[in-house]
């Protein structure tokens, strides 16, 4: 019945299909069918545990989709539809909020890079975003998480985990404890550059995982989805973040992997990145490059021994274990990383 009264807020008919969509981890999400007027939309349950703030996701993807617009953007956008009564968000009777999007056409979903052509057009296709909404002056994006790329407190986060975690942890944790801070070094250069403003702020998307592009049915990517995570920062974390996800030859939670990073596909997302933004990046972005994919993947180990420590308190798990296989998971394809970079 709640349901249904969102629905009638958005599109004011009971004559509609609707169905859950499971493929998201943060949002509840439905694909909505206004059969009156034959049209599909997304419809959204906003995470209020990750974004506490739903109106600021929204207002930034306004002003992103505004750029995209009076730009030469080739790909589609997703848009925020307002509700009958002229509102971007509605909440329910649990001040739950909730949102509908627009909807496109025969698309399809990569969950994982298989290879190098998939890995260039879908590093491409971020890098044509990123191009796009970095034109002249910086707008009023605001933060949807705050400190989400604040590296330094990630540390102190991990350091206190250390402090507080229980023994039986520890002891289960110890080699990973042992290599991660044996990498301690590791984030400070990006720390000092980002205290002493030494790199472009600039827009970035935040979240450039593969999942987060649509393809059209001959795998040409369509769309760059999901811009919840719209903030400013460095565009160094959206491509580590892409090395870090693309490069990943197996899944995310295997920490018996013995080899798990592919050199060649870190070739073609570092080409597909640098299609579209080569000309606009600076030369400290430019050597920076495999820096980052080091560090990016580094701190996402270090979240998920953190979580772990902590009991796994934030990240979804399935077993005991779940967070600490992811650990050791992004520490082997750190590991393989630098010594493809021959930086051990």
């Amino acid at each position: 019945m709640e349901l249904n009264s969102i629905v009638n807020q958005f599109i004011g008919t009971n004559n509609y299909n609707i169905s859950p969509i499971t493929d998201g981890l943060i949002n509840t999400t439905y694909l909505l069918e206004d059969k009156d007027q034959q049209k599909k939309f997304i419809l959204q349950k906003i995470n209020h545990a990750v974004f506490k703030q739903p109106e600021i996701i929204i207002n930034n993807h306004i002003i992103v989709n505004q750029r995209l617009e009076n730009g030469n953007y080739p790909l589609q956008l997703i848009k925020p539809i307002p509700s009958l009564a002229g509102s971007f968000i509605v909440y329910d009777d649990h001040m739950d909020s909730w949102r509908l999007s627009s909807f496109i056409e025969n698309a399809q979903t990569l969950f994982k890079i298989h290879d190098q052509a998939s890995a260039y057009e879908s590093a491409k296709a971020i890098g044509c975003f990123l191009n796009a909404i970095n034109t002249g002056d910086i707008p009023d994006i605001q933060a949807p998480i705050p400190d989400f790329i604040n590296f330094e407190k990630r540390i102190t986060d991990y350091r206190n985990s250390l402090q507080a975690a229980d023994v039986a942890l520890i002891e289960k944790a110890s080699p990973e404890i042992e290599e991660v801070n044996d990498l301690l070094f590791l984030p400070q250069h990006w720390i000092e550059m980002e205290r002493n403003n030494a790199l472009p702020r600039r827009i970035i998307h935040g979240d450039p995982n593969v999942r987060n592009i649509l393809f059209n049915t001959d795998f040409s990517p369509l769309a760059v989805i999901d811009l919840d995570t719209i903030m400013i920062s460095t565009l160094l974390y959206d491509f580590g973040d892409i090395a870090r996800s693309y490069t990943n030859t197996t899944n995310e939670d295997d920490g018996s992997a013995l080899k798990n990073f592919s050199p060649s596909i870190y070739r073609a997302v570092k080409d597909g990145f640098l299609l579209h933004l080569k000309e606009k990046l600076v030369f400290k972005e430019l050597e920076h490059l495999d820096y980052a994919a080091q560090v990016v993947i580094y701190i996402q180990a270090v979240r998920f021994l953190t979580d772990y420590l902590n009991g796994s308190t934030y990240y979804a798990i399935q077993y005991p274990e779940h967070n600490l296989n992811r650990t050791r998971n992004q520490l082997k394809l750190l590991k393989g990383l630098r010594r493809y970079l021959k930086a051990d």
